[in-house]
């Protein structure tokens, strides 16, 4: 067990601080390298790490390449522009249509994809308005926080969704009539939380004759235009892929694929935004739950479901906030993806009903995806974010983020589960 556990803490430490820049995925993979050689896992084990996560890494990695291919054609800064000009000038109703935005997104095309076309655009408008430090941290840091806060509606939405779903076999239709309400919840919630923390913050209003024309943000109508026929199609074999039988994966690479060739064809830099993919988190996701898959055969994950067993005896309330909390608390000092996996594996080993484990799976999703915006260590997306403002000039130390982050995203969360065991009834 002490062998698993410091395997874990170092593997942590190689994907979190990163010494001498190291690739997130390098980092995995020395973990899981190091877990092999050590007989914390073994060969055959790999194998069936590799069916639990494969069809979530391939659909999130189709998801960001579709989103890169439309974020390079122009349509996201067409939107934002529009989305400004919507706002007439008002600076409070381009925060809260920013927000909703970027809950959409989230959505849509995943919260890591969210993040990287959200975060340029937010950067690019506090350019254009010119806002001071107050009022352009206030957007950006709303954008950072609600492509994580809104990614729980669908399967496809976080990469903690589809292994969750993946692993306890949730169906998409399933999921998303107990998750999309809670989403809503989140979104509602998240926008209250923002908006008290924030609107003092922003100016009363700004000039709209100084934006350029949303028109002059499309780089290319014909990539636009297919690429949102593409994801509406792609939502509805969301649905229907459990009934015929195939992973979401199928259906998502293909709609990427399609993407890909229209840009292609069109003269766009479609090679260069395939090599730009994240294809490093194929192995970040395999190695980070090889590293965790050891403290299960360590005998780390049965102490986690003694706990959940013992939650569950006290009844769902007692079930979500107390699964909620510690995976909140694992998910904010590690990382939201080992910590999900530490909760799922522990609420395998919990045996609990039916009824109790769909819950304690979605409770695990909440804290995953919402709990871990708590420390900027929390999830990819928020390092994303922090590295996108840091290329621009904007920095945001540990404390500025703590002091924001946890006024936020505490009420956001203790509401977001009241309304998950209010709705799982």
């Amino acid at each position: 067990m002490f062998a698993a556990l410091a395997v874990f803490a170092a593997t942590l430490f190689l994907v979190i601080v990163r010494p001498f820049k190291l690739n997130i995925a390098l980092g995995a993979g020395l973990g899981a390298s190091a877990a092999l050689l050590l007989g914390l896992v073994q060969w055959a084990d790999v194998w069936v790490v590799w069916q639990a996560t494969w069809n979530a890494t391939f659909t999130l990695i189709a998801l960001i390449v579709l989103s890169l291919l439309l974020s390079e054609a122009g349509l996201f800064r067409f939107v934002a522009l529009h989305l400004a000009r919507w706002a007439g000038g008002n600076m409070a109703r381009l925060f809260v249509l920013l927000i909703l935005f970027g809950a959409v997104l989230a959505a849509l095309l995943a919260n890591d994809g969210a993040v990287l076309i959200l975060t340029p655009v937010a950067l690019e408008l506090c350019e254009l308005l010119e806002l001071k430090r107050p009022a352009g941290l206030a957007l950006l840091f709303a954008t950072g926080f609600i492509v994580d806060a809104a990614s729980l509606p669908l399967i496809t939405s976080n990469l903690t969704n589809l292994i969750s779903a993946d692993q306890f076999k949730l169906g998409f239709a399933a999921y998303v009539a107990v998750m999309g309400p809670v989403n809503l919840a989140a979104v509602a919630a998240g926008l209250a939380a923002l908006w008290w923390r924030f609107h003092k913050s922003l100016p009363a209003g700004y000039a709209v004759q100084g934006l350029p024309a949303p028109n002059s943000a499309l780089q290319d109508t014909a990539v636009c235009g297919v690429g949102a026929g593409l994801l509406a199609a792609l939502l509805i074999s969301f649905f229907l892929a459990p009934r015929w039988g195939i992973p979401e994966s199928l259906p998502a690479l293909l709609a990427a694929a399609a993407l890909l060739l229209t840009a292609w064809a069109r003269g766009r830099p479609a090679v260069a935004v395939l090599k730009n993919a994240p294809w490093s988190v194929v192995v970040f996701s395999l190695g980070m739950y090889l590293v965790v898959y050891g403290l299960r055969n360590a005998g780390v994950t049965d102490a986690a479901g003694s706990v959940f067993a013992a939650l569950w005896q006290r009844g769902s309330w007692a079930l979500t906030y107390g699964l909620g909390g510690l995976m909140t608390l694992a998910s904010a000092v590690s990382n939201n993806l080992p910590a999900l996996l530490i909760g799922a594996l522990g609420i395998e080993q919990a045996k609990l009903p039916p009824h109790a484990e769909t819950l304690a799976v979605y409770a695990n999703i909440v804290a995953a995806n919402l709990g871990s915006k708590l420390t900027p260590l929390g999830s990819l997306a928020t390092l994303l974010w922090l590295r996108l403002l840091a290329a621009r000039k904007w920095q945001v130390s540990w404390g500025e983020y703590l002091r924001l982050a946890w006024a936020v995203t505490l009420p956001t969360l203790l509401l977001t589960l009241c309304a998950l065991v209010l709705l799982h009834h």
